[in-house]
């Protein structure tokens, strides 16, 4: 009897969980700036747009297309240059793209190409982080003073150092392009502690070049007309592993570091929530691209 009960509970607390998330996405939308949900729309609009070229163009022809682009870049004398440079263009935000050129590399090369999808990712990400600082070095004073989630972020980020660093860097949230942005906007954060986290995602890297290695010969019409059905559901199968271990290990870290920061010694669990607001308050560019608020009363009664 009670187990019945039981089931018939979890319906209704899942759709309770959903509808709460929705809310809190919702409230959360509502707080954004102009510019910040022109954005938002913006991303929704290219993604439907993706999703709408698949469909129309078929997968067939996309992937044809992307070989093609691919075999042409690396017959150039200098086309691993190409997307070495393409590695600093889509490290600034709100660019998009950081995993796509990582596969594009494992099309052009195979996996010759992962020493270009690290290079290009490692000093990207370095470029935009002293460009980012740079330019925003007097916003970022003004920030962290009257912001109190960034005030408890570096608070918690001094407490536990390059650890952390690393942990959050490995995270898949914040994305790619918005992490370069949040450890720019942390003034604890050294060049030479973001550039050696850095590392942590070459596993990653790593992955996501062999599928696209994978990935280029199945594309290419003429290759794939001579495979056997079981080399195709081999490399199938291989490029959709790939990516799920992939996945699965970005979730396994970002669970990981959520409760990192929520548990450590020695700091307020005021300050351990806010830090982990402002983690994921950073797709929104914050502080060096989000709107300014002026909110340090609860930061300050933690702290006292």
């Amino acid at each position: 009897m009670d187990g019945g009960r039981d089931e018939g509970r979890k319906p209704r607390v899942t759709f309770a969980q959903v509808k709460q998330f929705g809310w809190a996405a919702l409230q959360r939308y509502k707080k954004l700036n102009t510019y910040s949900k022109l954005f938002v729309w913006g991303t929704i609009a290219l993604y439907a747009s993706l999703a709408a070229t698949l469909v129309i163009i078929g997968p067939d022809r996309i992937g044809q297309t992307l070989y093609n682009l691919a075999q042409k870049i690396s017959h150039y004398p200098f086309g691993w240059l190409i997307l070495f440079t393409v590695f600093f263009v889509i490290s600034f935000p709100p660019c998009v793209g950081h995993t796509t050129l990582i596969t594009l590399c494992g099309y052009a090369y195979g996996m010759k190409g992962f020493p270009i999808a690290a290079a290009g990712t490692l000093f990207g990400s370095a470029f935009t982080f002293v460009v980012l600082r740079f330019l925003f070095s007097r916003r970022l004073r003004k920030w962290s003073q009257s912001n109190e989630k960034w005030q408890a972020l570096e608070t918690v980020i001094a407490t536990k150092g390059l650890p952390l660093i690393v942990l959050i860097r490995a995270s898949p949230f914040p994305p790619w392009v918005y992490s370069n942005t949040l450890f720019a906007s942390i003034q604890s954060v050294a060049l030479w502690q973001f550039f050696l986290a850095t590392f942590v995602v070459f596993p990653k890297v790593a992955i996501f070049v062999f599928v696209g290695s994978r990935l280029a010969s199945l594309s290419d019409g003429e290759q794939r007309s001579h495979m056997d059905t079981t080399t195709k559901i081999l490399n199938i199968s291989i490029s959709v592993g790939g990516v799920v271990v992939a996945g699965l290990a970005s979730w396994i870290i970002y669970r990981a570091m959520r409760k990192e920061i929520l548990h450590l010694q020695g700091v307020p669990p005021e300050i351990d929530e806010l830090a982990a607001e402002a983690i994921e308050e950073a797709e929104e560019g914050a502080p060096l691209l989000g709107p300014h608020r002026e909110n340090t009363d609860r930061y300050d009664r933690s702290s006292a």
